[in-house]
């Protein structure tokens, strides 16, 4: 998952951000809901810890910003039994959102992401309207940058996805949270299992997202054939990795187009499968304002800070000084 096939990409973490032989400065920067990110390479939840557990691994400062791993109002456990399951192209994971609780986050995984430098979106979960308003209400209160409103996790059997697969639930959720949190821009976090993703996206929009993020993983399952019993006690977990990167490249494609036949333009940060540069200029090209990285990390930690390394020498090339030159829908 590296980008050793690519020739325009240097191999190494070296003179990112910085113009080669004095040539024309090139700004990687992007602003998303009126937050600036110095690339467009962000750490997907659940996939990055809370940063500091990659920082003795790779350059996490370089990054341009994070995902907490999904946060709930109390401390969860996650779901019993195998959690993680590889398969041809891919991972199925069931995780069940296991995390310390907003309140514990707050006290003690905050103040040390905040060193780090890229910049902090809470992933925000629960399992009924009101955890999702009171948690909220706390981030409202804290020094993240961000929120981003999970109505899309497959894994857990209250809340998550339930939220996220009718446009009057997932608009009356979004507008809730929203009223909970009017101190921090709102990226709402989208199913690719929902029946119609583009009405769900442009009603959370009208209820008040600033931002959209997809997709989250596709509901998927394993069964093993020794025990003759679906591997997972959840039965169902969530698939992410390479084979679902077409998917999630046209479903970032139809939903531009629909927000902007709608009129409800708004940042799109597009997620699913993306492992190097080409498939990170993909989704730039198509219309993503960011990107997100996830299970790629697991298999190579310094996937995020080859990908940044590739998009500036990709610009440099292409004699390109803005990261927002790539899109192929400005044209």
């Amino acid at each position: 998952m590296t980008d050793n096939n690519n020739p325009s990409v240097n191999g190494n973490n070296e003179n990112i951000n910085e113009p080669p032989n004095n040539e024309k400065k090139i700004d990687l920067s992007v602003t998303i809901a009126g937050v600036r990110f110095k690339n467009p390479v962000i750490a997907a939840s659940g996939t990055f810890g809370m940063g500091s557990e990659y920082s003795g691994i790779t350059d996490v400062s370089l990054l341009g910003g994070i995902c907490t791993k999904g946060l709930t109002l109390t401390p969860r456990t996650g779901n019993s039994g195998i959690r993680i399951w590889e398969t041809p192209g891919g991972l199925l994971n069931t995780i069940g959102l296991e995390n310390p609780g907003i309140p514990a986050f707050l006290e003690r995984e905050l103040p040390k992401m905040k060193e780090l430098g890229p910049v902090i979106i809470a992933n925000l979960s629960g399992a009924s309207a009101d955890e999702y308003i009171n948690g909220a209400v706390m981030l409202n209160k804290s020094s993240v940058d961000m929120i981003e409103l999970n109505i899309s996790c497959p894994n857990v059997k209250a809340g998550g996805m339930l939220f996220g697969l009718d446009s009057g639930t997932a608009a009356a959720i979004t507008a809730a949270v929203r009223r909970a949190s009017r101190n921090k821009p709102l990226i709402v976090k989208l199913s690719p299992n929902a029946p119609s993703l583009s009405a769900i996206a442009i009603a959370c929009v009208k209820a008040g997202a600033d931002a959209l993020s997809l997709v989250n993983t596709f509901k998927a399952m394993a069964i093993d054939t020794v025990s003759r019993k679906p591997v997972f006690d959840n039965i169902t977990a969530g698939l992410s990795g390479p084979a679902i990167k077409p998917i999630a490249l046209r479903m970032v494609w139809e939903l531009y187009d629909a927000l902007d036949n709608a009129s409800t333009n708004v940042p799109v940060i597009g997620i699913g499968g993306i492992t190097c540069t080409e498939d990170a200029l993909e989704f730039l090209m198509a219309g993503a304002a960011a990107v997100q990285i996830g299970s790629a990390t697991f298999s190579n930690p310094h996937t995020m800070t080859n990908i940044i390394n590739g998009l500036y020498q990709y610009m440099s090339k292409s004699n390109m000084s803005g990261i927002n030159e790539i899109s192929i829908r400005n044209k």
